[in-house]
Formats: C-alpha cells, sequence, structure tokens
C-alpha cells in the first residue's frame, strides 16, 4: 500500500511535468566501472557514499536493474540504446590496427548505423560532453568527438594507471593527445573537467547532456594513502565477515532482494581466518574503498556545482554500474600492460601507490556483489545487476524504491522520453518513464544477454542462465530465488523449454555466435 501510493503521488507530480515542461532537462549519466551490487550505502556498504546515496534518498532507486555484464558491451549499450551485438560489441573492443569494413556483432567498434544518444541529442539541441573512459572504438573515426559528443576528455582504452599513462594508452581531450603532468590522479581529473564543462555550458543557453563514465573503481587499486588508512580497521575482520555485515544492513534497509538468510560463501574461495598474510588483504579492500570514497566526493563537487548555477532541480542524473564486482587477477598481464621495467618495480610498490599495480582479488569481490553470485563476466546476478539511482528533483518529488526490471539499455529512450526529443531511428530499449508514474510497465517483454559464451534471457519471474564452468543450463525464479540457489531445470522441463526457445530465437535474431 505503501509503495502505490508513493506511486500515485509520483503520477500526480511527474507526469505533466515530462510532457507540458517549457524548460527541457539536463541530463547526466554517471557510470561506474567494476562496482559491486552492495558497494554503496543505499545498497548496503559501510563505505562514505553520502554523495551517490543522496541521488536515491530523494529520487528513483531501481533493485532489479542490469547491465550487459561487461565493460565494452555496456556502454555500447547505453549509447545506443540497443543490444551491444547490434552496437557491434558482443565481444570486447578490438584494439591494433583494425579494418572498419569488417562489421558485425562482435565488430568490437561501435557499429556506425546505430546513432548513439550524444547524436541524437546534439540534434535535438542539446550541447553534448563527456569525461572519463570510452572504451568502444579505438581508432579516431570511432572517438566521442566523432560520435556526438562536443568536448571530451578522458581514455579511449579500458584500464589504467590512476597516475600516469601506461604503454599502448590513449588519454585526450578533443581529438588530441594529453599527457597528465604534476600530481594527477584520474578520478580527480574526470571530476574536475565534468564541473569545468557545466561551467562552461553556462554562456551557450543550451540544454546539456554531459556522460561522466569513472574509471573507478576498476583495478588497478590506486587511492590517497591517507584515505587509505581511514579504511583498513572496517576489513579487519575479512570478507566472509564484511558479506554478513552488509546483507544485515540490506535487510535493514529492505532491499527488494529475495530471501532472509544469506547462503553460504563459494566454497572456492579462500578462508580470511586462514590468511598468513592478513595486512595485505585488509589494505587492498581499504584501497577499493577509498577509491570508492574518492569518486563520490567528485560526484559531490557535481553536484554542488549544479546546484551553485541552479540546475540541479531541472537534472536527470542516472548512477549506475557497468557490470557486476571484478573477480580478475593480473598475474598473466601486469607484465604486457606495464612493461618490464615498470612491472618489476610494481612487485615492490606499497598497494595504492603510483607504481603499483593489483586488485583486491575474487574474495572481496565476492562481497561486493554480495548477496548475488559470481562476478563480472558472468550472466549470473553477481554479474549483471547493479543499482541504478535517479535524481530528478523537479520531476520526481519523493523518494521511490522499485523492484521493477530495467536494462542498461533502456536509460536511452528514457531520455529521449524526458527530452522530448526525436530519435533518428528506432531503439531495443524501451523508456523507464512509465516506471515513475504508473505501478507496472509491460513493454519489456524479456532481456536476454550473451558475452563470451556466458549467456541468459528473463522474462517475468523467470531467469535461465548457462553456468559456463559446468557447461549446463541453470533455472531460477528470480522472484522468489534471486540469489539462484535452487536450480529447477529439471522439475520444470515446461518453463525451460520455452526460455531456451526464447533464447536461441534472440540469439539467432542478434547473430550471436
Amino acid at each position: 500500500m505503501k509503495k502505490f501510493l508513493l506511486l500515485s503521488l509520483l503520477y500526480i507530480v511527474f507526469q505533466p511535468i515530462v510532457y507540458a515542461q517549457k524548460t527541457r532537462p539536463n541530463v547526466i549519466i554517471i557510470l561506474v566501472d567494476d562496482m559491486g551490487f552492495s558497494d554503496i550505502g543505499l545498497f548496503g556498504s559501510e563505505i562514505k557514499t553520502a554523495n551517490i546515496d543522496l541521488l536515491g534518498k530523494k529520487g528513483a532507486v531501481f533493485t532489479h536493474f542490469y547491465n550487459a555484464g561487461r565493460c565494452c558491451p555496456s556502454r555500447a549499450s547505453l549509447l545506443t540504446g540497443m543490444y551491444p551485438h547490434q552496437a557491434g560489441m558482443g565481444g570486447m573492443v578490438i584494439t591494433g590496427d583494425y579494418d572498419r569494413t569488417k562489421t558485425g556483432s562482435y565488430q568490437g567498434f561501435l557499429n556506425v548505423n546505430t546513432p548513439t544518444i550524444a547524436e541524437e541529442l546534439r540534434k535535438n539541441g542539446y550541447a553534448t560532453y563527456m569525461t572519463g573512459k570510452w572504451h568502444v572504438g579505438e581508432k579516431k573515426p570511432d572517438w566521442p568527438n566523432q560520435r556526438g559528443f562536443d568536448h571530451f576528455y578522458g581514455l579511449i582504452s579500458g584500464a589504467n594507471s590512476y597516475y600516469e599513462l601506461l604503454p599502448k594508452r590513449q588519454l585526450i581531450e578533443d581529438n588530441e593527445p594529453f599527457s597528465p603532468q604534476g600530481n594527477y590522479y584520474f578520478t580527480d581529473a574526470i571530476s574536475d573537467k565534468s564541473v569545468s564543462y557545466l561551467q562552461k555550458n553556462k554562456s551557450n543557453g543550451k540544454p546539456f547532456f554531459l556522460y561522466v563514465a569513472y574509471t573507478a573503481p576498476h583495478w588497478p587499486i590506486h587511492a590517497p594513502q591517507d584515505l587509505i588508512n581511514s579504511y583498513k580497521s572496517k576489513y579487519t575482520q575479512g570478507w566472509e565477515a564484511l558479506r554478513k555485515q552488509r546483507f544485515e544492513q540490506q535487510q535493514r534497509l529492505g532491499l527488494q532482494v529475495s530471501g532472509n538468510s544469506l547462503p553460504p560463501s563459494d566454497s572456492k574461495l579462500a578462508s580470511f581466518e586462514k590468511e598468513t598474510d592478513k595486512n595485505t588483504w585488509i589494505e587492498k579492500m581499504a584501497t577499493y574503498a577509498a577509491m570508492m570514497d574518492k569518486m563520490d566526493q567528485g560526484i559531490g563537487k557535481i553536484i554542488q556545482e549544479l546546484k551553485a548555477n541552479g540546475t540541479f532541480d531541472n537534472t536527470v542524473i542516472f548512477f549506475l554500474s557497468d557490470n557486476g564486482a571484478c573477480h580478475e587477477t593480473l598475474d598473466d598481464r601486469s607484465s604486457k600492460d606495464l612493461g618490464q621495467e615498470k612491472f618489476n618495480a610494481s612487485l615492490s610498490a606499497k598497494i595504492g601507490a603510483p607504481g603499483s599495480y593489483t586488485t583486491y582479488g575474487k574474495e572481496w569481490a565476492y562481497a561486493s556483489n554480495t548477496p548475488f553470485r559470481m562476478y563480472k563476466h558472468w550472466m549470473h546476478e553477481g554479474g549483471i545487476s547493479t543499482p541504478l539511482l535517479v535524481s530528478y528533483p523537479k520531476a520526481i518529488k519523493q523518494h521511490i524504491q522499485t523492484d521493477q526490471v530495467g536494462h542498461i539499455m533502456d536509460i536511452f529512450p528514457t531520455i529521449m522520453e524526458l527530452t522530448q526529443s526525436k530519435s533518428s531511428k528506432p531503439v531495443e530499449g524501451k523508456s523507464l518513464v512509465p516506471i515513475f508514474s504508473r505501478s507496472k510497465r509491460d513493454t519489456q517483454p524479456f532481456i536476454a544477454w550473451e558475452h563470451l559464451g556466458n549467456r541468459a534471457i528473463r522474462e517475468g519471474d523467470w531467469k535461465l542462465v548457462w553456468d559456463n564452468e559446468i557447461k549446463a543450463w541453470e533455472l531460477y525464479n528470480v522472484r522468489k530465488d534471486r540469489i539462484e540457489t535452487t536450480n529447477l531445470a529439471k522439475s520444470n522441463p515446461d518453463k525451460f523449454n520455452y526460455l531456451l526457445a526464447k533464447y536461441e530465437e534472440w540469439a539467432s535474431k542478434m547473430q550471436v555466435k
């Protein structure tokens, strides 16, 4: 009843503004990198994320929202409103001297026939800006300034040091190479450049679209030492205790995730109690937390600038992650990324400091994804679930928490509807606006995923997911069992066969390998 009243009130307040306002809203998308489901305060975390949480406390919180499971596919889907395969990014970005005439579902750069949200909004009178990580096209014709952004500052490539530019990485500003100087920290640079773009836009009289794509908290884990030190005491009990603590906080917060008890930890994970070098592990998680904290501080700067120039109330802000927490280690790529000399030096560098190059490990990642299974890459909930927070003070007058299902490709049509803009081509995603104003949204019949052999389909309360380790399909009722503990594939063959046929039909349409 409480949720119905909130939705009803939101309908009264929200609906007229969307369709009858004279001043079109500004739009900011904040996409973070490799953040786990429970890594912000509103979703159970002990990390200081007050500015991020503010967006949800006074806006809309989506608890059943999905990304595409990995950085490149998610970014392609976000930018185009299409499934990753339709945007040419079923796999990862292609590097080196690639042939742009070879196209298809796995071409490895953004499909030129799928317009980006920046291209569409610019045609509809918006100033367009981007900061941070691109990662959907390495050649200049595929860079942000050529795909609709008036101004861009950031990283064309994927992961990079937060303190310097590594070999084979491209850091640019408006198509020109940019070299970090002095006391440089990439998260701060993204935040500060975002603020400068907001200040720049004040004089042109246009509504703006700003895409802020932080690399934090993606590895390598780098953060200021004083901030790292402030978090160490929080992680002395290890990852098992942290997972339990976060789950209990999720229960207190009333998050709409299934079950009242936390399933056992993955048996393949190491025991913190048996670790001989606990201090190193504590330092790793403290560094990860410090990265989140530093990013939150930067988001605070962006919010303050919006308030200072009087645009906060009429700005729609979306906050989400490109995939779940990351289990990866760098044993097989550190020397390649750094070069042999810097790699040798990194082995003795202090965790989080310039010159270091490491991750926080799958044990802490499992806690980051509380209460879900698996990680980035997988299509289980731990790989594809993200908090989505939407702030729009002019229209969303009361906090709303919804368990309706959405996908990252839905943000594109949502923005087009909110800005009253016309799309040059239809998109696959469906607008989220009805969720703000009605109790149900009927226009998303199912969502499907595929990336490097991992695959899934969700329709209604049911999800069919392929376990790429045991090479078998699993069936779950994710309304009752979102933690994916009870495989119903054998006990419900009709639903299994129905969803499998649906998936195969979708895979054929997407030209999945």
